[in-house]
């Protein structure tokens, strides 16, 4: 079984380049991201010309999360406890398979101290409860998408300029190395060991090209979904090319 994420930084500019990186990666399950549309406008009928099932949790603009699967899909919750029908789309969690999909688009947080970065604080203290009180680590449960941190020093191209700035800030950590105390594994980690291995690059400053990167996607694993881990892989070559997303899919392999 193939589980992607991918933060496509909206979906209908994307559409033609994740349809034919569905084709040719063929992946079970997919968390998208920054699909920036309305529920209603989602491309259910392109995606299901190559077999795909999907979930959608949208909005206009900004934010947006959606689950691709080749199988049927079971729902379990679009929102943390609390949020109401004004809240930032954020969230999509769904049976498929026997397991369980968390897909996720972590808060920013613009600037460190500002209250966008309260905001995004607090949003990862409310999903650890929730996953507190709805699932445990013994479940096979899949925790991907955008989390908008690099948990280590490792996991930037340059830990001393990035240092305390945002998605790099130590309550940031914090809160990554809490959400992965739940119960979960960093699925890259039990394969590479090694820095250098970026998800996403600024558009700005040809940052791509210098090898500016962060890795700020993730697929965190229960303990019975890291015990069949084989391999994961970021298909960087999707952040090159004609109109590509700031961020590469990430690919866990699971036996």
């Amino acid at each position: 079984m193939k589980i992607a994420t991918w933060n496509v930084n909206s979906i209908r500019i994307r559409l033609p380049r994740l349809t034919a990186w569905l084709a040719r990666r063929q992946p079970d399950v997919v968390c998208l991201q920054e699909t920036k549309v309305s529920d209603d406008e989602f491309p259910h009928a392109a995606l299901a010309a190559l077999g795909y099932r999907a979930l959608a949790n949208g909005q206009r603009t900004y934010n947006g999360v959606a689950i691709l699967a080749r199988d049927e899909l079971e729902e379990v919750a679009r929102a943390l406890p609390g949020e109401g029908d004004d809240a930032q789309r954020r969230l999509l969690a769904a049976e498929f398979a026997g397991l369980r999909i968390v897909n996720v688009y972590g808060p920013n947080g613009q600037e460190v101290g500002s209250d966008k970065y309260a905001f995004k604080l607090d949003w990862y203290r409310r999903l650890r409860a929730w996953l507190d009180a709805t699932a445990r680590p013994e479940q096979p449960l899949a925790l991907c998408g955008d989390l908008n941190i690099a948990p280590e020093d490792r996991d930037v191209w340059d830990p001393e300029k990035w240092r305390g700035q945002i998605m790099f800030s130590d309550p940031e950590r914090a809160a990554f190395h809490d959400l992965v105390a739940w119960g979960f594994q960093d699925s890259l980690r039990l394969h590479r060991e090694d820095g250098g291995l970026f998800t996403w690059w600024d558009y700005r400053a040809g940052a791509f090209h210098r090898g500016w990167g962060l890795r700020i996607d993730h697929i965190l694993l229960s303990p019975p979904l890291a015990a069949r881990s084989a391999a994961v892989e970021i298909d960087r070559d999707e952040r090159k090319g004609e109109k590509p997303s700031d961020h590469a899919p990430v690919v866990a392999t699971l036996q």
